[in-house]
């Protein structure tokens, strides 16, 4: 699978950017779906479903992480269209399991994404990576 550095480049900034979005005070992730046209597909940031408040449950860690929707489910869920042969960009590290699933579900063939130097998911990425690679899904680690 042929890659180029420009656009990669470029979608990796774009998903830095939705990051910034994100109401979450401790962990502000963003992703891009694109697809062979190098045409964005979809955009997702991390935070609670629409019509949820954003409020004191943000800096609940517990509370949080039970209602949080993460930036790669809601780059699928706002697609207008199908994202079977896309890649997505995922800004600050790669996705979780619990996303990695329904990426390899919906048709996704590439992640591109920051390596990862956060210790404490550790465990969980490398989950990720396993079913990323045991599903024939391309990851980039930048």
């Amino acid at each position: 699978m042929e890659l180029n550095d420009v656009w990669d480049s470029r979608f990796l900034r774009i998903a830095q950017e939705v990051s910034t979005w994100s109401k979450d005070p401790s962990t502000k992730v963003g992703a891009v779906i694109v697809d062979n046209g190098n045409r964005v597909v979809s955009m997702g940031y991390n935070g609670f479903p629409q019509g949820v408040a954003d409020d004191e449950r943000l800096d609940d860690r517990e509370a949080k992480y039970k209602r949080i929707v993460h930036a790669e489910m809601n780059a699928l869920l706002f697609s207008s269209k199908p994202v079977v042969d896309c890649r997505i960009y995922t800004y600050p590290f790669l996705p979780c399991p619990r996303c990695a699933g329904p990426l390899i579900q919906a048709g996704i063939n590439m992640v591109i994404c920051p390596k990862n130097t956060n210790e404490r998911w550790s465990a969980d990425f490398e989950i990720s990576r396993e079913i990323l690679a045991e599903a024939g899904v391309f990851l980039r680690e930048i």
